[in-house]
């Protein structure tokens, strides 16, 4: 790490020890003290290629930063060259849907009964509507079902519809994950609890009794359409297949220990939700048939609607926590009010590059969806840098960035840091990236953007060993160090 000082404490130690010097004879004859060059205390700090040369990464890395007021580039290194963003892409999804959407712009989940009703007897279906809504979790779903009941509804004589088709029904937001990954959830009209189901073991006697439920912390639902069978197995962990609309699993009986839990993405979303959404339809006295999932956009007598929160706080949670359903979620929203429904995740990321080249000025984009999990994005260090400053002049994107954290010399938390960094983050196997503002204590705001890649390594990994292959944490965490080191150089070379 550099050691961090300013040009004026830098001056103030030489002159320092020039008095001293000048001490030993006559102060009447003594010559003053010459201020030294200024350049000099800038040409100390460490270059860029040492820096990177010191980290010892495999692969190449790509760098630019540019004063955000006026958007000179000060430093670049590979800034042109195309690399895999991982989740620093969803910064390019938030400034979409923002921009599209609106800030204050709500996702709709609706109730609507097809047919008559009367003395609280629905003659006809009761379809569940989803609206896209990335952040639906159990708790509105509770909240829908008791308003269905104040609104006066008893019984339900019809069909139980949900209807997904505000977008595309995608199996996996990238098939080259592992089956079992949160991460990579399918992705439909409708999601709840960001389409994972909670998996849960405990040993009992020489077995295990297992849980799959929709929980939250108020809710514990179980769920009929996704289950868990323990194998006495030692690989793979988890097997997955596609029955018919359930997801069935299995589980390896010596990978459990004890005891635990985790989540598991959901392969068939409407169903899921139906399936939660009957359980607490029943807890309020109204029992529904089995869901069946619909396509199409249905008409029909509102009975309730959850609205979500406004747009903006969904974006801030999902640069926080780096959600990728999130960000797919918002981004099919946004193409789609560009051009109508889209057909998948590729078309939905093209359009929006197409709308950066337009709105942004920015060439250089190739994403292939909008959380950057997908292998196959490409975004430029200067590109990246060039949305950031077009970004400043609205405001819209820092104030929801996550702020960063400079470290110490040995790598704990440095709240005294006089750096200050809003960004976001991204990291895959072998790939990490960093893009945002930076705040010098004493100099300009600058835009940078760093990404480190060796996609060589990563074209090795096999599906099995994705989630965590080996060498993988120790190559990110020496690139999170030359990250700060780079962001360090430019705050003392750049700064005032």
């Amino acid at each position: 790490m550099l050691p961090r000082f300013s040009r004026r404490s830098f001056l103030g130690l030489a002159l320092g020890g020039a008095a001293t010097a000048a001490g030993a004879g006559d102060l009447s004859v003594s010559l003053r003290p010459q201020l030294r060059p200024g350049g000099l205390y800038k040409k100390a700090i460490a270059g860029a290629d040492a820096i990177i040369a010191k980290a010892r990464l495999t692969g190449h890395v790509c760098y630019a930063v540019a004063d955000l007021e006026t958007g000179e580039i000060r430093e670049g290194g590979n800034s042109d060259l195309g690399t895999a963003p991982a989740s620093v892409a969803k910064a390019i999804t938030a400034l979409y849907a923002i921009d599209v959407l609106g800030a204050e712009y709500r996702f709709k989940t609706r109730v609507l009964a097809r047919g008559t009703i009367s003395n609280g007897i629905l003659n006809g279906d009761l379809i569940l509507v989803g609206g896209g809504d990335p952040t639906l979790d159990t708790d509105d779903l509770a909240e829908l079902a008791s308003a269905m009941k104040d609104a006066g509804l008893r019984e339900v004589r019809g069909r139980f519809l949900v209807a997904d088709g505000i977008n595309p029904r995608i199996h996996s937001i990238d098939r080259g994950q592992p089956d079992h990954v949160g991460y990579s959830p399918a992705v439909a009209g409708i999601a709840l609890n960001f389409n994972r189901v909670h998996f849960g073991w405990e040993r009992q006697g020489k077995g295990y009794s297992v849980s799959m439920d929709a929980r939250t912390a108020r809710y514990r639902p179980e769920v009929s359409v996704a289950s868990m069978r323990v194998e006495d197995r030692s690989a793979p962990i988890y097997t997955y297949t596609n029955g018919r609309g359930r997801d069935d699993w299995t589980v390896a009986k010596r990978a459990l220990g004890s005891g635990g839990a985790r989540w598991l993405p959901v392969r068939n979303p409407a169903l899921y939700a139906g399936d939660v959404f009957q359980t607490l339809a029943r807890s309020n006295g109204i029992v529904l048939k089995t869901p069946v999932a619909m396509r199409g956009m249905p008409g029909g007598a509102v009975i309730a609607t959850h609205d979500s929160a406004p747009l903006i706080e969904i974006l801030q949670g999902m640069l926080r926590y780096s959600t990728n359903i999130t960000a797919e979620m918002v981004g099919l929203a946004a193409s789609r009010k560009r051009r109508g429904l889209v057909s998948s995740l590729e078309a939905s990321a093209s359009e929006m590059n197409l709308w950066a080249a337009q709105k942004l000025g920015v060439e250089g984009l190739a994403l292939v969806d909008h959380s950057g999990l997908g292998s196959d994005s490409r975004m430029t260090a200067s590109s990246m840098v060039r949305a950031l400053v077009r970004a400043h002049q609205d405001g819209a994107l820092r104030p929801i960035l996550r702020e960063v954290t400079m470290r110490d010399g040995q790598g704990r938390p440095d709240k005294s840091h006089p750096i200050r960094v809003r960004a976001k983050t991204g990291t895959l196997n072998f790939v990490s990236g960093l893009a945002g503002y930076m705040s010098p204590g004493d100099g300009p705001e600058m835009a940078f953007a760093i990404f480190a890649a060796d996609e060589g390594i990563r074209a090795g990994i096999s599906r099995a060993e994705r989630e965590r292959p080996p060498g993988a944490r120790g190559w990110n965490r020496k690139a999170r160090a030359m990250q700060q080191a780079l962001i360090e150089r430019w705050g003392a070379v750049y700064g005032s």
